[in-house]
Formats: C-alpha cells, sequence, structure tokens
C-alpha cells in the first residue's frame, strides 16, 4: 500500500494525524512545562490531562496508519546519516507520544490524600484510572517531567530540521506534509 499524492505528498489522512497531534502537544508542552511558573496555566490542567489521553489514541491511529501506508521517500541525494537520524527522531517522536500520556496517567492515578476520581475527558466521560501503587506513580512522576524536556527538545529539532530543508535546501520535505487547503 502507499498513501502518496502526486508521488510527493503524504495522505490527508497522515497530514491530519500529523498537525492535529503537533498543535496538541506544542498546547501540552505550554501547559506541562509551564504550569508552575505561570499560575494561569495551572487552570489548565484537567485540559492538559484530557488533552494527553487524546493525544495517546490518536497515536494508536497515526502508528497503525504509519506501518500500513509508506511516506513519501526523502528528496535523492539525502547522505544516509540524514535519513537514519530522521528515521530515529521520527520513531522516537511517536514512542514519547505514546510515554508522555502513559507516564501522566501512571503519575495521576497513584494514591494520594482522599478519594481518588477518574481523569475527565473534557467532561464528557470518564477515564478509570491505572492501577498503580506510590511507587509507580512517582516513577511516572519521574518519567513524565524528564521526557517532557526531551519532547520538547526532539520538537525543536523536527522543526528545525523542517525550517532547513524548505529555507535552506529548498527541497518539498516540507511541502510534503503542510495542510492542502481548498481542496
Amino acid at each position: 500500500m502507499t498513501n502518496r499524492i502526486d508521488g510527493e505528498r503524504y495522505s490527508r489522512v497522515a497530514i491530519a494525524f500529523h498537525w492535529t497531534i503537533a498543535v496538541l502537544v506544542v498546547a501540552n508542552l505550554i501547559i506541562g512545562i509551564g504550569h508552575d511558573g505561570i499560575p494561569a496555566l495551572r487552570a489548565l490542567m484537567g485540559a492538559h490531562k484530557a488533552i494527553g489521553i487524546t493525544v495517546l489514541v490518536l497515536t494508536a491511529g497515526r502508528v497503525a496508519w504509519r506501518l500500513t501506508h509508506r511516506p513519501p521517500a526523502l528528496p535523492a541525494g539525502t547522505p544516509a546519516w540524514e535519513k537514519g537520524v530522521a528515521h530515529a527522531t521520527h520513531w522516537t517522536l511517536y514512542l514519547l507520544m505514546v510515554a508522555m500520556p502513559l507516564t501522566g496517567w501512571m503519575m495521576v492515578s497513584g494514591p494520594g490524600p482522599g478519594p481518588q476520581r477518574p481523569l475527565s475527558w473534557f467532561g464528557v466521560f470518564d477515564v478509570p484510572l491505572l492501577p498503580v501503587g506510590s511507587r509507580a506513580a512517582d516513577l511516572g512522576h519521574d518519567a513524565h517531567g524528564l521526557l517532557g524536556w526531551l519532547m520538547l527538545a526532539l520538537v525543536v529539532l523536527h522543526v528545525a530540521a523542517a525550517l532547513r530543508h524548505h529555507l535552506l535546501l529548498r527541497d518539498s520535505v516540507l511541502v510534503r506534509i503542510a495542510p492542502v487547503l481548498g481542496k
């Protein structure tokens, strides 16, 4: 199977997954990293958790799509080391899009003072807590913070690489994932 459009672009499904998850991840990085220093962001922690669950579900769909639909090839002449870095970065981002929500879910599922309440998905339905103890919750907390900074670093690297391809190398790497407008 192939998902190429005009031999160069990702499919509309792949593009929709990419940009939807990208916006949600960036929003969650802002809320998650900024909530300690910016009091207004603390009020968004319920949304942060719901967005995390959304990213986890969308990532499952995205990975299933990616495993069954080949992406367009990188431009001819791309050095092997660059292809290797690109593939490693993409798969690490996929891993983080699973690990970040799971470690956050672990963190909030641990025993704490007062009754445990399920996570709310934007007030529409409840997501049950994971059956974890305090050690797993603490591990989730530590991992979630560390993985958040790693995610931020890889997002910055990913954006920088896309801009390098578009502005310096002037190839189609960024254009092939750009949203299709007006069709």
